[in-house]
């Protein structure tokens, strides 16, 4: 039996919700994630249709990419969409969940999925998240350093870009006294004691301090470790907003219009002027993603793909990069594959349907 905790878990390892910006309410909108699940409904906007197609199937979780509930409720009457939504999905027991900006933010998400579907390679995140990385230091006797060491790995340390189980030891010597009511894994009270012990540095994701901390402890032989945890600096390279990457040939820029417009299947793709410059390098960015066009301009794109542009935003770089707005929810929509398959690497046997019910509150004459 799946219990919704454990789908949470599994969507929250790759799109944690410390990940989200802080505007978002990501995570569990309504349900007991210890209640059991019998299957989901993916979409990218959570609806009345989407809830009534999950009834039908006899489904009892859905996971929306965009919340539901992005400000709280001072009742539930019936008089908005949104209240009508929660009242029928509490009434049928049907659990609702949301990956937002975390999962736009998260590698091999929203912005990763546009890429793919672009055929763009050699595709970086174009706007590295800062302060989510931490250093922990500690100290461990030689004995046991490969012990702590696996541990404060399986909790979450050691990654870094493409590599985990990154790890640094220095060899030194610890001393300490221990006092009078200590119990000491070594040494004698009163007395002052010397042990070979391993400097060990692992650098950790802000998000997982506390369980790396549980780790440490747990796994380390003396009662008082010493370790230290210090905030870097440094951004995170793989998680933050959009992404930029290459076509596999430069192209006109009236070809890669027509191609936005076949891949995303948008009514129209709105966009600047055109200047009879060949398109190699391109930037996107899944949903409302103008605030990112200088950075595209920065890391060199000949264009700019994202959901919404608004009108002063065209005027601002229109001779240094081309514009190109295809529609909030086309640049979103492949999210639902994104979902299935985080869901179904885990849970291989789960049942899990992509919603055919459409969602898009924008049609085009």
């Amino acid at each position: 039996m799946v219990i919704l905790n454990d789908i949470i878990e599994t969507i929250e390892s790759v799109a944690p919700v410390a990940w989200q910006e802080s505007y978002d309410n990501a995570g569990l909108q309504v349900g007991n994630r210890y209640q059991p699940v019998a299957g989901a409904v993916v979409c990218i906007d959570v609806t009345e249709g989407v809830v009534d197609e999950a009834i039908a199937l006899g489904y009892n979780l859905i996971v929306s990419h965009h919340p539901l509930l992005f400000k709280g409720l001072k009742s539930i009457t019936g008089n908005s969409c949104v209240e009508r939504i929660v009242a029928k999905a509490i009434r049928h027991d049907i659990a609702i969940y949301a990956a937002h900006t975390n999962l736009d933010n998260a590698p091999g998400g929203v912005s990763f999925r546009m890429a793919q579907k672009l055929g763009l390679t050699d595709v970086r995140v174009l706007d590295p998240l800062p302060g989510l990385l931490m250093k922990l230091v500690t100290y461990v006797p030689v004995a046991h350093l490969e012990r702590v060491r696996t541990a404060l790995f399986e909790a979450g340390a050691g990654h870094t870009g493409n590599y985990d189980q990154c790890s640094f030891g220095q060899e030194g010597e610890g001393t300490f006294r221990p006092g009078l009511h200590a119990n000491p894994y070594c040494g004698t009270i009163g007395e002052l004691h010397r042990e070979a012990e391993t400097r060990l540095e692992v650098v950790v994701p802000a998000y997982a301090q506390r369980a790396v901390t549980a780790a440490l402890k747990r796994s380390h032989p003396y009662e008082e470790p010493a370790f230290d945890w210090i905030a870097l600096a440094n951004r995170w390279e793989q998680v933050g907003a959009g992404v930029v990457g290459n076509l596999p040939e430069p192209a006109d820029e009236i070809l890669v219009l027509e191609r936005l417009k076949e891949v995303f299947g948008t009514g129209c793709v709105k966009h600047s002027p055109l200047h009879g410059r060949k398109i190699s390098r391109v930037a996107l960015c899944g949903g409302a993603g103008a605030s990112l066009m200088a950075k595209a301009v920065s890391a060199g794109a000949d264009m700019f793909v994202t959901g919404e542009i608004r009108y002063h935003d065209y005027f601002e770089f229109e001779s240094r990069i081309l514009l190109a707005e295809i529609g909030h929810y086309e640049s979103e929509q492949y999210t639902k594959e994104i979902f299935c398959e985080i869901i179904q690497k885990k849970f291989p046997t789960f049942a899990i349907h992509s919603t055919r019910v459409d969602t898009n509150p924008i049609n085009y004459l």
